[in-house]
């Protein structure tokens, strides 16, 4: 399903030290009641349209039986459901079979998509924080280690992460940069600016807006979290190297679109650009391309002196092509890494 946009009319009564404002409601309104009482008399005829002062369109707004979608209303967006919820992946397909052809063969050549996630929001945030920008068996090392500092699994709560003082982050391999990003997320939620309910509860547009302001989180992260966290159905991670070497795979393009051609290129996926997006992965594993990674190229220094601009463009871009994997939970993994670059994860 979609997401749909419904209106919430909220009424105002106009105040009580503004006689003017009060004496328009009165005459507008007998003035609605008169008219709608000659209305089956009347034959209509086109008029001018006037344009009301702020006080009548408050006036206005209270009248008997308007039109509940006028006046001031605050859109109010239903939350879509969730890929792992019952019927929602053959949706998808049905949609994307119906829409795109080519992507058709696609879904034929491979097995359907499982959404699963195990983690809570909280926590599959920290992790994507930990993971990124790491040579694989690092990040992994690095997690393992982090667990065990939070008691396990169960401790990775935003009270415990405060309670790590950089010192003891950096004694695991956590670098002070990433530990402040930690905080920063833990303090967001002990302040009540975030939470799992209310993440869960928000519209992507909100959740994206929201999830940006945590130091250390850019749009890549929230893609993948709203996808391989929350299941959300029409996400499109344009930034991903990995979903544009599929859609010039796809579509048989002679260059690798740029992040903004690719919600043109994708139009025709809505509402299910997570489910098209995932068999970008698909294809790209299926075509092995050995352009794309390597097992050494997570140990690539991408700073390193001396390396030209387009060799280190290349590595930036091989570097993130193993970072998309790498945030993704690990029951996820295997399924969908190019090349099967993380085989090695537990």
């Amino acid at each position: 399903m979609g997401e749909e946009t419904l209106s919430h009319t909220l009424h105002f009564a106009p105040s009580s030290s503004s006689p003017a404002g009060t004496a328009a409601s009165s005459t507008d309104t007998s003035a609605a009641a008169a008219a709608t009482t000659t209305a089956s008399k009347i034959p209509f005829r086109p008029r001018k349209i006037r344009k009301l002062s702020s006080s009548a369109a408050s006036a206005a707004d209270d009248a008997p039986g308007k039109n509940p979608t006028s006046g001031n209303r605050l859109a109010v967006r239903v939350i879509p459901r969730p890929l792992s919820a019952d019927g929602e992946i053959a949706s998808a397909l049905r949609h994307l079979r119906a829409t795109d052809p080519i992507l058709a063969r696609v879904i034929d050549a491979h097995d359907s998509p499982t959404f699963q996630c195990l983690l809570t929001p909280f926590h599959s945030l920290a992790r994507s924080i930990l993971y990124q920008q790491l040579a694989i068996k690092a990040a992994a090392s690095i997690y393992a280690r982090f667990l065990a500092l939070c008691g396990g699994e169960a401790g990775v709560v935003p009270d415990v992460v405060l309670s790590l003082t950089p010192h003891q982050l950096r004694q695991i391999g956590v670098s002070e940069r990433k530990a402040s990003y930690l905080h920063d997320l833990a303090r967001k939620y002990h302040g009540g600016i975030l939470s799992d309910a209310t993440i869960v509860a928000m519209d992507d547009k909100s959740l994206f807006s929201m999830l940006t302001m945590v130091k250390g989180i850019g749009a890549w992260s929230v893609h993948m979290f709203m996808m391989f966290c929350l299941h959300r159905p029409d996400v499109l991670p344009v930034g991903d190297l990995g979903v544009r070497k599929g859609v010039q795979m796809l579509y048989g393009l002679d260059d690798v679109p740029r992040p903004s051609q690719m919600e043109q290129l994708c139009e025709r996926w809505k509402p299910y650009r997570s489910v098209g997006s995932w068999y970008m992965w698909r294809l790209v594993e299926a075509k092995s391309n050995p352009n794309l990674a390597s097992s050494s190229v997570g140990a690539l220094n991408i700073g390193s002196v001396g390396v030209g601009d387009a060799q280190q463009q290349q590595q930036q871009q091989q570097q993130q092509m193993i970072d998309s994997f790498q945030m993704l939970p690990q029951s996820w993994v295997k399924s969908i890494s190019p090349t099967g670059l993380l085989n090695g994860i537990p």
